[in-house]
Parts: C-alpha cells; structure tokens; sequence
C-alpha cells in the first residue's frame, strides 16, 4: 500500500474517531483508538515505537519516539492542544528526515471539528 492510500485512511479514521469520541481526552486515548481502528483496516501499526538516527557516524538507538507508525511508511504525531505551532509542525518534518520517510500527519484533537486538526507533511528530501 503507497503511502497516500495509508494517508486517506488515517484521515477518514481520525475524522471518525473524533466525531464519535469528541475532544478533550488525552492523547493516549486516541492513540490506542486509531491504532485499533488502523489494525482493524488491516495496517501494521507500531505504538512508540523508537527510532535509531545516525549522526555523523554517532548511532542514538532512540533518536526519537514516533506515535504511531504506519506500515513502517507513514508517521502520524497526536497532539490534544489548544493550537498546533510552527514547533509541532517542524518536530515532525524532522522525525520524517531522520527516518527517511516521506509522509508524515499531525493530528491535532483538541480541535473542534478535525478537519482543522490534520496537518500533512512531506519530506522533499529523501535520499
């Protein structure tokens, strides 16, 4: 499955979880709800799963945490806050460089409608 086709459905997914959960749980519990809803659509989901990086030949077997990680292609970040910043949204384009992945979302469910929560990013610069 391309990495757009996951993206559709972690979309519909989110805006379904949301419309039925509404906002203002914790973060966590829409996590452990997307990652069932994701499983039961028939994706491998990975939960917190650790993210080696390499620097300059220095390996950190924990670069980072990723949320949720989709068929090992697509980077989902939860967030449950007022606003997204221009921080959460450049946390997670560079989770996508240093993982060498393309597609990322950030999922925002504090807003009140999810439409207005979902940010997708793309990393141009996969080598």
């Amino acid at each position: 499955m391309q990495e757009n086709e996951i993206g559709g459905i972690v979309v519909d997914l989110a805006i379904q979880v949301h419309r039925e959960t509404g906002p203002g749980l914790l973060e966590t519990v829409y996590e452990v709800i997307l990652a069932d809803q994701l499983r039961q659509r028939g994706l491998q989901v990975d939960r917190q799963i650790s993210i080696p990086i390499e620097y300059r030949g220095i390996k950190f077997n924990e670069g980072f945490r990723a949320d949720l990680l989709i068929e090992k292609k697509v980077i989902i970040e939860l967030k449950c806050v007022e606003k997204l910043n221009n921080a959460h949204k450049k946390q997670l384009l560079t989770y996508l460089k240093l993982s060498k992945l393309h597609l990322g979302y950030l999922l925002n469910f504090s807003e009140s409608l999810m439409k207005d929560g979902i940010t997708r990013t793309v990393n141009q610069l996969i080598e």
